[in-house]
Protein backbone atom coordinates (compact mmCIF):
# COMPACT_ATOMS: atom_id res chain seq x y z
CA UNK A 1 0.00 0.00 0.00
CA UNK A 2 0.79 3.21 -1.20
CA UNK A 3 2.07 5.72 1.96
CA UNK A 4 -0.69 8.68 2.36
CA UNK A 5 -0.07 11.88 3.29
CA UNK A 6 -1.68 12.96 6.57
CA UNK A 7 -4.27 15.50 5.38
CA UNK A 8 -4.50 16.65 8.78
CA UNK A 9 -1.08 18.27 7.97
CA UNK A 10 -2.36 19.90 5.15
CA UNK A 11 -5.41 21.37 7.10
CA UNK A 12 -2.71 22.82 9.65
CA UNK A 13 -0.24 24.02 6.82
CA UNK A 14 -3.48 25.93 5.53
CA UNK A 15 -4.46 27.05 9.00
CA UNK A 16 -0.74 28.35 9.43
CA UNK A 17 -1.39 29.94 6.34
CA UNK A 18 -5.13 31.40 6.80
CA UNK A 19 -3.96 33.10 10.15
CA UNK A 20 -0.39 34.30 9.33
CA UNK A 21 1.56 32.42 11.76
CA UNK A 22 2.20 29.65 13.43
CA UNK A 23 0.99 31.41 16.79
CA UNK A 24 -2.33 32.52 15.53
CA UNK A 25 -2.89 29.42 14.48
CA UNK A 26 -2.08 27.50 17.47
CA UNK A 27 -4.41 30.07 19.14
CA UNK A 28 -7.07 29.49 16.93
CA UNK A 29 -6.89 25.79 16.74
CA UNK A 30 -6.16 25.16 20.70
CA UNK A 31 -2.78 23.57 19.87
CA UNK A 32 0.66 24.45 20.98
CA UNK A 33 2.59 26.04 18.47
CA UNK A 34 5.47 23.88 18.89
CA UNK A 35 3.11 20.86 18.06
CA UNK A 36 1.56 22.82 15.11
CA UNK A 37 5.09 23.65 14.05
CA UNK A 38 5.98 19.93 14.33
CA UNK A 39 3.13 18.53 11.67
CA UNK A 40 3.84 21.46 9.24
CA UNK A 41 7.37 19.99 9.19
CA UNK A 42 6.30 16.42 8.89
CA UNK A 43 4.25 17.56 6.01
CA UNK A 44 7.19 19.58 4.29
CA UNK A 45 9.65 16.34 5.25
CA UNK A 46 7.15 14.44 3.33
CA UNK A 47 6.77 16.55 0.54
CA UNK A 48 10.60 17.09 -0.22
CA UNK A 49 9.75 20.93 -0.19
CA UNK A 50 9.94 23.59 2.01
CA UNK A 51 6.68 25.62 1.88
CA UNK A 52 7.12 27.85 4.29
CA UNK A 53 9.56 30.53 5.20
CA UNK A 54 10.36 30.92 8.69
CA UNK A 55 12.30 33.33 11.24
CA UNK A 56 11.67 34.79 14.52
CA UNK A 57 9.17 37.36 13.46
CA UNK A 58 7.52 36.04 10.45
CA UNK A 59 6.21 33.64 8.26
CA UNK A 60 5.93 33.70 4.81
CA UNK A 61 5.01 31.42 2.19
CA UNK A 62 7.57 29.93 -0.65
CA UNK A 63 6.96 29.83 -4.28
CA UNK A 64 5.86 26.05 -3.69
CA UNK A 65 4.05 26.65 -0.58
CA UNK A 66 2.02 29.51 -2.57
CA UNK A 67 1.23 26.44 -5.24
CA UNK A 68 0.57 24.14 -2.90
CA UNK A 69 -1.94 26.11 -0.89
CA UNK A 70 -3.86 27.01 -3.97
Amino acid sequence: MDHLTDLNNMYLFAKVVEHGGFTAAATALGLQTSKLSRRVGALEAELGVRLLNRNSRSVSLTDTGRVFYQ
